[in-house]
């Protein structure tokens, strides 16, 4: 299973969710937790604060994100691999179940409905088109 986690109370629905269905099978599943940041204008802001600070930034920003999912994980016992990057979230998050052969991608949903999907985008939209690996969206409860 992999979280995609962006930080938010959608990621800590969807770590619980893990965390309830991971009590339901006969053996520990293989958990994965990540985030994607976007990335920043890279060439305009490594010109005026140095590439080691947008590097720093976007770890830091990370590191936040994913311990949202890790911390629920942490209360239930169960060992996970985190991971982060930057660029495109939904082809991030695809290519690294794919490559790791993950059977389900968890996500949490923003609640988002149909006009706001059209004018803001969605990851989780994207990432059920693009994704070779079946994807459940977790609303927040």
């Amino acid at each position: 299973m992999l979280i995609a986690a962006d930080g938010s109370a959608f990621t800590r629905a969807a770590a619980r969710f893990v965390v309830r269905q991971a009590r339901e099978l006969k053996s520990e599943p293989e958990v994965h937790v990540m985030h994607v940041h976007a990335p920043l204008p890279y060439a305009m802001a490594a010109s005026v604060v140095g590439k080691k600070t947008v590097d720093d930034y976007h770890r830091a920003e990370s590191l936040k994100a994913l311990k949202v999912a890790e911390k629920e994980l942490e209360k239930a016992g169960l060992q996970y691999t985190s991971s982060w990057s930057t660029g495109d979230a939904a082809e991030r998050i695809a290519r690294y179940a794919a490559d790791k052969d993950i059977d389900v991608i968890v996500t949490g949903s923003h609640g988002h409905g149909a006009l706001a999907r059209l004018a803001l985008g969605s990851v989780a939209t994207k990432l059920i088109a693009i994704s070779r690996v079946p994807v459940l969206i977790v609303p927040k409860r």
